[in-house]
């Protein structure tokens, strides 16, 4: 079986033998992949205690806590033939991978997973764009592209993949409802690029508008709201559906997004789906996702026209079909080995 090193600047925290991170897809998309490949993860260390717990029996996994270290074990694979290299997303740890890569002629493929030109510039502002340039254009050459979308390889050759969280547990007892008031509901982290404190400021205009967040990564919220409660991150599967069946309107109210898995989910419960105008790119042809303005009015607009609508909706959803996360991996699997 052939070595696929997978670096990732993902964080992981380390309990004895054990390893955990908050990025679910870092830990099923390696794991999903041991099935076709030998597979080493190596990745940086987090102070912080993590959620997901990796399976280690299936991975070999290197975690460090300087770049240093970070690099020096990258170069130690060197010494192994015919090791395929995948790195996941851009970041300066991963660009200095990739330049590490480049520098002893190693082809490497790049997993792009969100827009870095958007992301920079929601986090730096407008110097963000230029310095993430430097960094994607300097780490594509020599380098075999997948992304979750075409606007993502700004119009460079690449493969594209539609990623996928979805086990059979999700399209089973599925409901319908006739809502009458909106549940919102949001799950994902609580960063200022994902727009969670934006949403939060809006709604707080009109305190008849109940939000759920699950995500919190941190011992404490940082949003403190009479019409909001916030959870932590869940980790059981079937708890998290039940988020998502006690609500009736998921909303997603990122500045930037890639191929956000957390639409599928919602949609794969059957639940609408609202998005602001800033990632509409997402729609692309899935019913069910409606985008509204990043207002008051706008917002308020598009939730009565779905609770209207509702069992319309409902059964325009239910008629699509989703890609399952064993679909996403015997694909990216197929990528990985065509070259």
């Amino acid at each position: 079986m052939q070595n696929l090193i997978i670096i990732s600047n993902e964080k992981f925290s380390q309990t004895d033998n054990n390893y955990f991170c908050n990025n679910k897809d870092l830990k099923t998309l390696p794991e999903g992949l041991s099935k076709f490949f030998k597979v080493k993860l190596i990745a940086r260390q987090s102070g912080y205690s993590q959620f997901f717990k990796l399976n280690n029996e299936l991975l070999e996994i290197k975690i460090f806590s300087n770049i240093l270290n970070f690099l020096s074990a990258i170069k130690h694979t060197f010494a192994e033939k015919n090791n395929k290299y995948l790195i996941i997303s851009l970041s300066p740890y991963t660009f200095l991978a990739s330049i590490l890569l480049l520098f002893f002629g190693k082809s490497k493929y790049l997993y792009l997973r969100s827009n870095g030109f958007e992301e920079y510039k929601a986090i730096l502002g407008f110097v963000g764009p230029a310095i993430y340039g430097v960094i994607f254009y300097l780490s594509i050459f020599n380098t075999n592209l997948i992304a979750v979308s075409k606007r993502i390889l700004r119009g460079k050759l690449g493969k594209i993949i539609q990623p996928s969280q979805l086990t059979q547990t999700w399209l089973v007892n599925r409901k319908k409802i006739k809502p009458s008031k909106p549940k919102l509901l949001y799950v994902g982290r609580i960063r200022k690029e994902k727009g969670i404190f934006s949403l939060a400021k809006i709604i707080s205009k009109d305190l008849d508008l109940k939000l759920q967040i699950v995500g919190n990564d941190e011992s404490k919220s940082r949003i403190s709201q009479s019409n909001i409660e916030v959870s932590k991150i869940e980790l059981d599967e079937q708890k998290l559906i039940q988020f998502y069946d006690n609500h009736n309107i998921f909303i997603l109210p990122s500045f930037t997004e890639g191929y956000p898995m957390v639409v599928l989910e919602a949609l794969a419960r059957l639940r609408p789906t609202i998005v602001f105008k800033e990632i509409a790119h997402i729609v692309e042809d899935k019913k069910g996702v409606f985008v509204s303005e990043r207002d008051l009015i706008s917002l308020k607009q598009t939730i009565s026209y779905i609770l209207d609508n509702y069992q319309t909706i409902q059964s325009e959803i239910e008629n699509q079909t989703l890609v399952s996360r064993k679909q996403f991996i015997d694909n990216f699997a197929k990528i990985l080995n065509e070259n």
